[in-house]
């Protein structure tokens, strides 16, 4: 990639950031929707699963593709195609009959998905090259997440009530094509040095991965063991699969070494448990205030204004802090804020009370707000930038992952515990389990990002990054890799 202008560089952030607004924007404005198309649709609790999940899922699978094949045909031409084809997908979402296609055609939705966010973050690592003013890009690249929570509830409520929740889907088409428009024009080409192979056989078992899995934990409430166990073994059976076949690929899909690195493990691990507390905390509070409480569409977006407005104020503080002093302190802070949060849930049915509600959702914000700097940013850092797509995709993997299982976890808890007769009675018990389980991830990211931010894991991805480094050079010049 040429060397930018200081000002090009901060319009590709922009037109890189406008990406990350569609696709965020898509997952608030859905949340405030849920209600609505669960009476328009006849839909259960888990056909509004699905609706999240199904775009969650197919995200989730291909990113790791979308990532190492854009390092490997060129950045800017995945990027151009996964916003035409989310675009596309959002025209048919507004379009869809019924459930079950409304369904498919957010996964296709999800396909273009996952050639923009991997792809646009390797596209900001390989434009700002220097390692403080990427952390401070990615600071503003989490805060456009902030934004996306604050305006998605209120324009969702606002479409919601004056048009319908098809209209929702209608956001994304002005911005998508903008974005079309200006990547065209001002976005430079780039691609890995050395081009990556594909590998076919580690994508089918990532899909039969997530795929089984996630059918497991949405459907076991309602499905008998007949169906689930052999879902569940092939689940399993993927995962083996893939610890056997991949190390023993020379251009792998996922790169097991990456993980040798204790801050890129613990980045991932931390992105799960944060993205999975995301879901489960917006799948509960949207049902709680729309269905519970009673309030519209609109009067539940402002709700949601106290977790938005601290999480985009939040954000580009934990850019800041993660480029002047690390990643540790912002994570601190962001699994303490979550854990509390949860707990108030958990423990104190924080839901009943407008006082503690109000409490609740601030904390989670800021505790969210923390965490998603620190994260991108201990995830490309100390990687060959020639694998920056790669190491971007498995980070955008493990947040897109985390939060299907949220949602899968704490819906079927909640599924399993709320009769449709008593709902509003039975609500809040039902959900307790499901905050348990926010506490619990709101602890992880507490926990992992204590253990692996200190001077040990700094030392093992220093030796990771000289191991990948080696190998860089030893395939430059073809000479074989030792295993």
């Amino acid at each position: 990639m040429p060397e930018l202008s200081h000002r090009r560089r901060l319009l590709v952030l922009a037109i890189c950031c406008m990406s990350l607004l569609i696709v965020s924007l898509d997952n608030t404005v859905l949340n405030v929707a849920l209600p609505s198309m669960q009476r328009e649709l006849h839909a259960s609790v888990s056909g509004l699963q699905w609706t999240i999940d199904a775009y969650t899922l197919v995200l989730a699978s291909l990113l790791m593709l979308a990532g190492s094949t854009a390092d490997r045909i060129g950045r800017k031409r995945v990027f151009l195609a996964g916003l035409t084809v989310f675009s596309v997908g959002s025209l048919l979402c507004s379009l869809a009959p019924n459930l079950e296609l409304l369904v498919v055609f957010r996964m296709v939705q999800a396909v273009g998905g996952s050639m923009l966010n991997p792809v646009a973050m390797s596209i900001i690592t390989n434009t700002f090259t220097d390692a403080r003013e990427r952390a401070r890009a990615i600071g503003v690249w989490g805060a456009v997440v902030g934004i996306s929570m604050a305006a998605g509830p209120l324009v969702g409520g606002l479409l919601v009530e004056s048009v319908g929740w098809r209209s929702i889907f209608w956001v994304n088409l002005p911005v998508g094509l903008a974005a079309l428009l200006l990547t065209l024009r001002f976005v430079p080409e780039s691609r890995a040095p050395k081009a990556r192979r594909p590998d076919p056989v580690g994508q089918l078992l990532v899909i039969a991965l997530f795929g089984c899995l996630t059918y497991t934990i949405i459907e076991a409430p309602d499905a008998g063991a007949g169906v689930i166990v052999p879902f569940a073994a092939v689940a399993f059976v993927a995962l083996l699969g893939l610890l056997w076949y991949e190390p023993r690929r020379t251009e792998p899909l996922i790169d097991l070494r990456f993980f040798h690195s204790a801050p890129f493990s613990g980045a991932t691990v931390i992105a799960i448990s944060a993205f999975a507390a995301l879901g489960g905390f917006l799948f509960l509070s949207t049902l709680y205030l729309q269905n519970v409480r009673g309030l519209t569409a609109l009067h539940a977006g402002l709700w949601m204004l106290a977790l938005a407005a601290p999480t985009m104020l939040c954000a580009p503080l934990s850019g800041r802090l993660v480029g002047n002093r690390g990643p540790r302190l912002p994570l601190l802070v962001a699994g303490c804020a979550m854990t509390a949060s949860a707990v108030l849930f958990a423990a104190f049915e924080a839901e009943t009370s407008n006082t503690t509600l109000l409490i609740g959702y601030v904390l989670f914000g800021i505790g969210f707000g923390f965490v998603n700097a620190p994260i991108t940013n201990t995830a490309v850092s100390g990687m060959p930038r020639a694998q920056a797509g790669v190491a971007a995709a498995v980070a955008s993997t493990s947040r897109q992952l985390g939060q299907t299982l949220g949602v899968a976890v704490v819906g079927a808890v909640l599924a399993s515990g709320v009769t449709a007769s008593a709902y509003k009675e039975t609500f809040v018990a039902a959900a307790r389990p499901g905050w348990w389980i926010l506490v619990a991830c709101g602890v992880a990211v507490l926990a992992v990002g204590a253990i692996t931010t200190g001077r040990w894991g700094r030392r093992t991805a220093d030796r990771t990054a000289d191991k990948l480094q080696e190998r860089e050079v030893r395939s430059a010049a073809g000479v074989a890799t030792p295993r």
